[in-house]
């Protein structure tokens, strides 16, 4: 009895599926020589990559190689972060490469590439984010190991500028496999204290291995997450750690974020000093200015001789009725003129004048006007109108 039969594309797409959903393949770094190198028109590179013994296909596409800070050649030998996957057209299974790297930088440095860019992506190093370092702290807490040299200088150089701001130290690892988690702890500690200003988080410098803890995501999540704000203080002044970016502030050194975090008080007295000196000379200069106002207005005839302007005022009121009842009256004769001149023309043009010199008009019973003797007809009963009256009369022929 023969199986299920199944089509080429569906045997790929299984093995590809396999290949996608495992762990280890999903997720892997690979070093080994680059042959049969292809820059394509595209933009997407098409390489072996391979060792003594064994190779496998990989391609980079266009927006991953554009990142890359050199040219890949035959020969040379990389470190590569990517997945395994199948093509299914040919049936091929090919490593996808995300990060390209020199191989003397080693899978450490892809993997701090490979947080830092989706760190980035998610918003964790936007300036809007970062919140001011406070200028005039009472209280700082650092986050370091109770016995290396960061401690030290951030004692040193806070007391040297101002004895008066509490240093309140939180002890951790600040290297090997625990100190990411205890980094952490003591970030959140202090929040949830909540008696600190700001928070130096660091260490001394170091090998990339020895700085690691600060390029763990859990400490940038715990940084990132902080209602304190946060100096990042590890000593190395060329490199940044993924705590850099994600930090308030940056400090080179931990002298360095002590000088940022903690203002000098002669500084701070010179600053009351010329504030209060700012103030007596504003205070002084409005003074003399509302003196001068002052002067002036008193000065002024209406404060010295009220009455004066009252008595002029007095006689501009009168001169102004004067001129008004002027032309009032002339406006006045004129417009009554004009009356009398519209109302005898009204008058001439009047039929009641008309009538006077012996006009009249006749009506019939239906109030029309008769306007010849051909409208009317014996016994027919006209209305006469006539100046001073009306009467009403039977046409007789």
């Amino acid at each position: 009895m023969r199986s299920y039969v199944y089509t080429v594309t569906q045997v790929n797409r299984y093995v590809k599926q396999l290949l996608e959903n495992d762990v280890f393949l999903r997720d892997v770094f690979v070093e080994g020589e680059i042959s049969n190198f292809k820059a394509h028109s595209s933009g997407h590179f098409y390489f072996t990559l391979k060792d003594e013994n064994a190779a496998v296909d990989a391609v980079m596409f266009r927006t991953d190689a554009q990142k890359l800070k050199f040219m890949p050649e035959n020969g040379m030998r990389v470190t590569v972060y990517g997945h395994i996957s199948m093509y299914e057209k040919t049936g091929k299974y090919q490593l996808y490469v995300s990060i390209m790297e020199p191989a003397g930088k080693g899978a450490l440095y892809l993997a701090y590439e490979k947080l830092k860019e989706k760190l980035d992506a998610n918003g964790y190093f936007d300036k809007s984010h970062k919140k001011p370092i406070p200028k005039y702290p009472e209280c700082i807490a650092v986050v370091t190991s109770p016995t290396g040299a960061a401690i030290r200088d951030i004692i040193h150089i806070s007391g040297r500028r101002d004895p008066s701001v509490r240093l309140v130290v939180s002890p951790v690892l600040v290297q090997g496999e625990d100190a990411p988690a205890d980094i952490v702890r003591a970030i959140r500690e202090i929040n949830e204290w909540g008696g600190a200003d700001t928070i130096i988080v660091g260490r001394g410098g170091g090998s990339i291995e020895d700085l690691w803890a600060f390029n763990d995501e859990s400490v940038a999540m715990a940084i990132y997450e902080s209602d304190i704000p946060v100096i990042s203080a590890v000593g190395h002044e060329t490199d940044f750690t993924i705590a850099d970016f994600v930090a308030d502030m940056r400090a080179s050194t931990p002298s360095a974020a002590a000088e940022i975090a903690v203002p000098e008080a002669v500084s701070f007295g010179d600053i009351v000093k010329g504030l209060v000196n700012r103030m007596n000379l504003s205070a002084a200069g409005k003074l003399r200015d509302n003196r001068l106002a002052l002067d002036t207005l008193v000065n002024k005839n209406v404060f010295r001789y009220p009455a004066d302007d009252i008595i002029n005022d007095e006689i501009t009121v009168s001169e102004l009725y004067k001129r008004l009842d002027r032309i009032v009256s002339a406006y006045t004769e004129k417009k009554q003129m004009n009356l009398c001149a519209l109302s005898e023309g009204l008058e001439r043009l009047s039929p009641l004048t008309i009538m006077k010199k012996g006009y009249c008009l006749a009506y019939n019973k239906d109030g029309c006007i008769v306007k010849s003797a051909k409208d009317t007809h014996s016994g027919q009963k006209l209305d006469i109108k006539l100046y001073d009256g009306d009467i009403t009369v039977t046409v007789e022929e």
